[in-house]
């Protein structure tokens, strides 16, 4: 990953509409991808066993890196959807935190 060390921004999941992103992964290895994956699936199932909060860091076209807190309301083959419609496409997202 070509991440800046910068620390990311706390940004609300309604203000997720307005990032663009960018069409290339953020991760660079098939263990990075897979991990994510399985971080992605785990987030989808405490969002919906008991609607837990979870860190989703991600980055926007520009490479500026963000962190929204929110409930994963489910996880398809491209992207990572919050309630209200919200989508993140999983290849802009570097790190799932769980608390």
């Amino acid at each position: 990953m070509t991440q800046s060390v910068s620390k990311p921004i706390e940004i609300p999941k309604e203000k997720i509409k307005n990032v663009k992103f960018s069409e290339i992964d953020v991760l660079g290895t098939k263990e990075e991808k897979n991990q994510r994956k399985i971080d992605l699936q785990r987030a989808a199932t405490l969002g919906a066993q008991s609607k837990a909060n979870i860190k989703i860091y991600f980055v926007d076209d520009q490479g500026k890196r963000h962190r929204v807190v929110a409930t994963v309301w489910a996880t398809t083959e491209n992207n990572v959807s919050f309630k209200g419609e919200v989508m993140v496409p999983i290849k802009s997202i570097y790190q799932v935190g769980f608390f």
